[in-house]
């Protein structure tokens, strides 16, 4: 069994982004800029955003973080997406999600302009992925292929069982791993909660990825033996024992799956990493976008 390190792997990346910005900075052209937008206090998404403001610190990104109340109105939100759409300085920008009820998050994605939406979930950008054209990956279905592609895990004609269907990993993850291509060229199922015999299903699969947010959902007995397993799931799991009073715990039974799996990857550690460093890889592209066609 090997596991898929995330980490690691996401700091490779990052060291590869910051050599490129080196470049960048030795030609004397303006360093790719990324911004992100945070309406309210929800204290996962505060956690998250910092973690990207500091990996653009740590690749020499320039970053801006908008703080906005969780008042805002559709109408204030959207204005302030504007601004950003025309700002000429910044390569590329997200939205943090969830957005308080009072907003309707359809219209903010749609606002965004498709080159600047380096999160990839403008429709401009998902269809042109299902289309196998050139595009802006979601991030954590891009870092799920990028760990298939630095530890060689084989995909092509093998059977993967995705769990779960959101627009942000589970149907974009569907689509990716059946293009054409390596990693893809697999037997793609995309499970959900209406889903017959989802156990059967997944017993089936060489490769599992499972974005479902219920913890330790899979079990070894649904899996089969030398499967690949990627946990997208993250879970605050109350803890009187830590610190903080709760754990990260993913989708998956870490401890007794790990021994029949040939690739797995951990929770926290795996997928989490990658997330993050994919945005940053997509605002570097966004950046070499903006310069060609300037």
């Amino acid at each position: 069994m090997e596991v898929l390190d995330g980490k690691k792997v996401s700091n490779d990346i990052k060291n590869e982004i910051a050599a490129e910005v080196q470049k960048i900075k030795d030609r004397g052209e303006k360093v790719p800029h990324l911004a992100a937008v945070l309406v309210g206090n929800d204290g996962a998404s505060l956690t998250y955003v910092g973690s990207k403001v500091k990996a653009c610190e740590r690749v020499g990104f320039e970053s801006t973080l908008v703080k906005m109340p969780s008042t805002t109105s559709e109408i204030e939100l959207l204005a302030k997406i504007k601004e950003l759409n025309e700002n000429s300085d910044i390569d590329g920008f997200i939205v943090q999600l969830p957005l308080p009820p009072q907003i309707d998050t359809q219209k903010v994605l749609l606002a965004v302009d498709p080159d600047k939406d380096v999160d990839g979930f403008h429709p401009m950008n998902f269809g042109k992925m299902a289309l196998d054209m050139s595009t802006f990956i979601p991030a954590t279905p891009f870092g799920i292929l990028e760990l298939l592609e630095r530890y060689n895990v084989d995909t092509k004609g093998k059977h993967t069982v995705v769990i779960g269907r959101s627009h942000i990993v589970g149907r974009p993850m569907s689509i990716l791993m059946g293009r054409k291509g390596w990693p893809g060229n697999s037997t793609v199922t995309l499970t959900h909660s209406h889903t017959k015999n989802i156990t059967q299903i997944i017993s089936q699969a060489d490769i599992v990825i499972s974005a479902l947010g219920v913890p330790n959902f899979l079990k070894a007995e649904m899996v089969k033996d030398d499967a690949v397993i990627i946990d997208v799931g993250i879970t605050r799991v109350a803890d009187d024992t830590r610190e903080r009073g709760y754990r990260i715990v993913g989708d998956v039974d870490y401890e007794n799956v790990s021994k029949k799996a040939s690739f797995i990857t951990p929770v926290p550690g795996g997928v989490g990493p990658m997330t993050i460093a994919m945005l940053l890889k997509n605002t570097l592209l966004a950046r070499e976008r903006h310069r060609n066609n300037a």
